[in-house]
């Protein structure tokens, strides 16, 4: 009886009701949207760190890690690299050669990191092949070949096949200078990056520091982001724990949590101010809808009407509001969320900004099925707490006060 009267009753001002249901529709489509963005945010920074530093899992000698001294290699990496290879739930691994260094032109010289790779393997890790913006990625062609950096070429007043100075120290302690040919020009879309690291052959970079087999990092991809405690317990239970490290990217880079945390908790207040916008909205037009019908409030308590049945009234009118409003503003939020991941919102206006924090210029919202439901969720609450201070003011009145006004 009490839902069929609330559905009756909130027709009966169609324009009212309307607004209440477009005001609940647009809040939820802009909650969802700004969800969205927030979350393919986190996502592109998470994976850009991921394919760009840290990849899935890294394994390394705890001496290496301490000192940085190249001579503390990964003991026995090959059957370590087999018994990867094996996982399910691994997707595909290198094994790289590391060392600090110094580059230098005839124009200046930089402190940057070596990396020695396995060009095909490290391609399956970090796409390094894809970013190559000039020039070629590393082939087997010649001897001491180098890919670096934009920014670090543009800092060094160096192109392509010029030659750089590369010197380090060999396992020896030896200082070790070596000259390599630049045949290509990457860009990480990271200033920071791009001038931090350059890549090598690990045959080239190996012969040089003296090191006969092995290396200094095995980089892991797992199949899914969700497999990574999996696979690191697996490698763990692979090496002598007491001398390799074997840790996920969360440990690696501790700041890619905070930044979690940080967007979420930003994401949870905004929220939290859209809810109560949506509160004070349909606060205003309940009382409105309970004001303009005191007279007829008052007969309808008068003839027996209990104050219990008035006060569900106004709730149910307010719930229904709201629950035509919500799939409205949900199925919005969805194909706007589809949309805007299938194309991606275009930042790159803002790319240098964004390269401070590691972000691509292409954001890709997109939700979980878990927020839809929280929001669903959340839109009930505020529904509920809405209908209160209305429902109350009615059950206020007294029936024959209220029978008075025009």
């Amino acid at each position: 009886m009490i839902p069929i009267l609330a559905w009756r009753n909130i027709w009966r001002s169609r324009t009212r009701s309307l607004v209440v249901i477009s005001a609940v529709a647009l809040g939820i489509w802009a909650l969802l949207l700004l969800l969205g963005f927030s979350q393919g945010m986190i996502a592109s920074y998470i994976e850009s760190a991921i394919e760009n530093q840290t990849s899935h899992i890294q394994i390394h000698n705890k001496d290496f890690q301490k000192d940085k001294e190249v001579k503390y290699i990964i003991e026995d990496s090959d059957r370590l690299m087999n018994a990867l290879a094996k996982d399910e739930n691994v997707e595909n691994t290198t094994l790289r050669s590391l060392s600090m260094g110094m580059i230098a032109t005839a124009k200046g010289a930089r402190g940057v990191a070596i990396r020695g790779i396995n060009p095909i393997e490290e391609a399956k890790i970090s796409r390094l092949d894809t970013k190559i913006i000039d020039g070629e990625y590393l082939s087997d062609k010649g001897r001491n070949s180098i890919i670096i950096g934009k920014s670090l070429a543009e800092k060094l007043k160096t192109k392509l096949r010029k030659k750089v100075v590369l010197t380090f120290q060999d396992v020896d302690n030896n200082q070790i200078q070596a000259a390599f040919r630049v045949t290509g020009i990457y860009t990480m879309g990271n200033a920071k990056i791009d001038e931090a690291f350059v890549y090598v052959r690990n045959s080239d970079l190996n012969r040089l520091l003296g090191i006969e087999k092995g290396g200094h990092e095995i980089a892991i991809l797992a199949n899914d982001i969700d497999d990574v405690e999996l696979v690191t317990a697996s490698a763990k239970s692979e090496v002598d724990t007491q001398k390799i490290a074997v840790e996920p990217y969360y440990v690696i880079s501790p700041e890619l949590n905070l930044f979690n945390e940080q967007m979420s908790s930003s994401t949870g207040i905004i929220t939290a101010i859209i809810m109560l916008a949506l509160i004070f909205g349909i606060i205003n037009t309940m009382l409105m809808a309970v004001l303009e019908r005191t007279k007829e409030l008052g007969m309808l308590m008068a003839i027996g009407m209990n104050k219990g049945k008035v006060f569900l009234t106004i709730v149910f009118e307010t719930l229904l509001l709201s629950m035509i409003g919500a799939p409205i503003g949900m199925l919005l939020g969805w194909l706007t969320i589809m949309a805007t991941n299938r194309t991606g919102i275009d930042l790159t206006s803002y790319q240098k900004g964004l390269e401070q924090f590691n972000m691509s210029g292409m954001v890709y919202p997109s939700l979980t099925p878990d927020t839809y439901v929280t929001v669903a969720f959340a839109v009930f609450i505020t529904a509920l707490l809405a209908s209160i201070y209305p429902a109350r003011k009615a059950v206020k009145l007294r029936p024959v006060e209220a029978m008075r006004k025009i």
